[in-house]
């Protein structure tokens, strides 16, 4: 009962940096450092981007084994750094079984940023990027009104339940017509420009160094995952943005 217990909390870590944007090689290290701390030498897990499949023996007669499936998928690295450290000090310093779980569900619990600073964030972001890109203050302060509008649109969206991809089309066309509508009514001057400096804040970065690093740790079949998760993404994104374009210029013409 006991070794079916431990891995049940081992594998409740693993779910929580796995939900929250972790590599896989990363949740499975945690099970097996978690498992070990407790004085279960025996853990294996096979974690997918979707999914833990992990089991845990202290002698031949005693296999425990725990499936479990992850829907849902965020980032929060600060719940990943939390729940790192927490595997890392139990080594050192081993705690009670039950006080361990406790901050794992406290971690857990831990709220996100407020809604206002992420939609603040996303505006600064794209307004950062734009100067990056090589855009003007004009263009900046466009893809600024940009950000903040799409961020509040996609994460209503978002909210509501709808598939990722479906909410990165969307974003893709609403950000591409905000910067199209901006340059129109004169706020920014470089449309390409306020364009790609919003669309970055859709851009599946981490998706794609996760990719790498999976890949580089020899977990192919999660490297695989995630790198087409990266594509379709990217896909979605350029499939809204090119619509909205072709629309546009089919309807008011003129050159982007």
């Amino acid at each position: 009962m006991e070794t079916g217990r431990i891995l049940h909390i081992a594998t409740y870590a693993g779910q929580i940096i796995l939900e929250n944007g972790g590599e896989t090689y990363r949740v499975e290290e945690t099970i097996s450092r978690i498992c070990q701390s407790f004085g279960i030498e025996v853990a294996e897990g096979f974690v997918t981007p979707t999914g833990i499949m992990a089991s845990a023996s202290k002698t031949p007669a005693d296999v425990r084994s725990v499936i479990k499936r992850v829907k849902h998928r965020t980032v929060n690295l600060d719940k990943i750094a939390r729940v790192n450290e927490l595997s890392r000090q139990n080594i050192i310093y081993p705690m009670p079984l039950d006080d361990f779980y406790e901050k794992l569900v406290e971690i857990d619990g831990k709220k996100a940023h407020k809604p206002k600073v992420v939609i603040g964030a996303a505006a600064v972001a794209a307004a950062a990027f734009t100067v990056m890109f090589g855009g003007n203050l004009a263009d900046a302060f466009a893809a600024l009104l940009v950000g903040l509008i799409a961020r509040l649109i996609t994460a209503s969206i978002s909210g509501m339940g709808v598939n990722d991809f479906f909410v990165n089309l969307a974003g893709g066309a609403i950000m591409t017509f905000l910067g199209l509508f901006t340059v129109w009514v004169g706020i920014g001057e470089h449309t390409p420009l306020i364009i790609i400096g919003s669309l970055m804040l859709l851009v599946p970065g981490l998706a794609i160094t996760n990719a790498i690093r999976d890949t580089l740790a020899g977990d192919l079949v999660a490297g695989v995952t995630r790198g087409a998760e990266a594509i379709m993404i990217a896909v979605t994104l350029a499939a809204g943005s090119g619509i909205v374009v072709g629309l546009w210029i089919q309807f008011l013409g003129g050159n982007i």
